[in-house]
This record gives C-alpha cells, structure tokens and sequence, in this order.
C-alpha cells in the first residue's frame, strides 16, 4: 500500500524558490510511488481563525468554508504533511500560518486522535545568508508537530535565494528530496 503525502506550501509566488523546493520533494517522494496531494495555501481561499469554537459542527472541520476543509481531509487521510514556504518578515506567511492555526478545529472538537501519529517536516527558506533567520519561521510547525503527535522527521532551511531560481544554484532541491526517504 502507498504511503500517502499531503504538503502545503505557502507562496503566492508561483515557481519561486519554496515552490522549486516543495516539486523536488513531490518528485522524490513519487519516485517512491508515494501518492502526494498538493495544496498551494498561498494561492488558495484560506481565511484566519475565527476562535467560534464551532468546529466539526457541520460536519467538516472548519464551519467557515474555505479551502481549509480539503486540507484538513487530506491531512487525515494521509500518512505523512510537509510544508514548505519563504521566509516573510522573520515568520512564516500568513497563508500558510492561517492552515497551522486552523488545526485547532481537531483540538476543540476533541478530535485530536483523527490526526495523530503521522510524520512531518518542513522546508524553509530565505534571502538572508543566516539559516538562524529562519528559527522563528520553522518553529511553530516543529512545536505543532510535537502538539498534534507528529513525528517530525526533518528540518530543511536553505538560505541566500532572494531571487525566483537561486534556489537551483544551492544543494536545497537535494536536501528537501531527501526528506522522502525519511517518511
């Protein structure tokens, strides 16, 4: 049986450097044969939390019907989640920030089990040549992962790609495919 991946990247950019990482990620894990589901939440209709402790009430995760719902699915239906995305401001971009905080629809409805048990990791990267730049992007998903009972299974963060393609000029695109190996 295939293993199963969802990952969620948090461009709106399309093709930038996150965007190259995350396809180099989703080519090795398919060479695998992992079947990869991909949700760009940077380009996608994802509102923030509204904390109205309503989840799961309709029946899906989320009362506010956005494309957070089909991530949720698929997050539950998969075996493994990577997110991937640049570096905004010393954090993660609000797109991909508002999926995390969203997860919170399984922590109010009691419906934590539904999720647990699953590996994760994460890609990041940015224009700074300081990996450090990156701690505070990275965080908040290693520290849900641990939350949700995730096993984290790697960290990748690539640094000096300002530019849409200098990703392609590092070893980033070998270290996030190498994340398939360890799912």
């Amino acid at each position: 049986m295939s293993k199963k991946v969802t990952v969620i990247t948090g461009s709106p950019r399309k093709g930038g450097n996150s965007d190259i990482l995350a396809e180099a990620f989703i080519a090795a894990a398919e060479k695998k044969g992992y079947e990869v589901s991909r949700f760009d939440a940077g380009r996608a209709n994802i509102t923030y939390c509204h904390a109205c402790n309503s989840c799961f009430k309709t029946g899906k995760p989320c009362v506010f019907d956005d494309d957070f719902n089909k991530i949720a699915l698929s997050v539950k239906e998969s075996d493994a989640v990577v997110f991937a995305m640049p570096t905004y401001w010393f954090s993660p971009p609000s797109n991909i920030k508002a999926v995390l905080d969203r997860f919170y629809s399984f922590l109010a409805s009691g419906k934590m089990a539904d999720i647990a048990g699953k590996k994760a990791a994460v890609i990041a990267c940015c224009m700074s040549d300081s990996e450090s730049v990156m701690d505070d992007v990275t965080a908040p998903f290693i520290k849900s992962f641990a939350f949700l009972k995730w096993d984290c299974v790697g960290e990748v963060k690539v640094t000096k790609v300002g530019n849409p393609g200098d990703v392609k000029n590092t070893d980033g695109c070998e270290k996030a495919a190498a994340l398939a190996d360890l799912l």
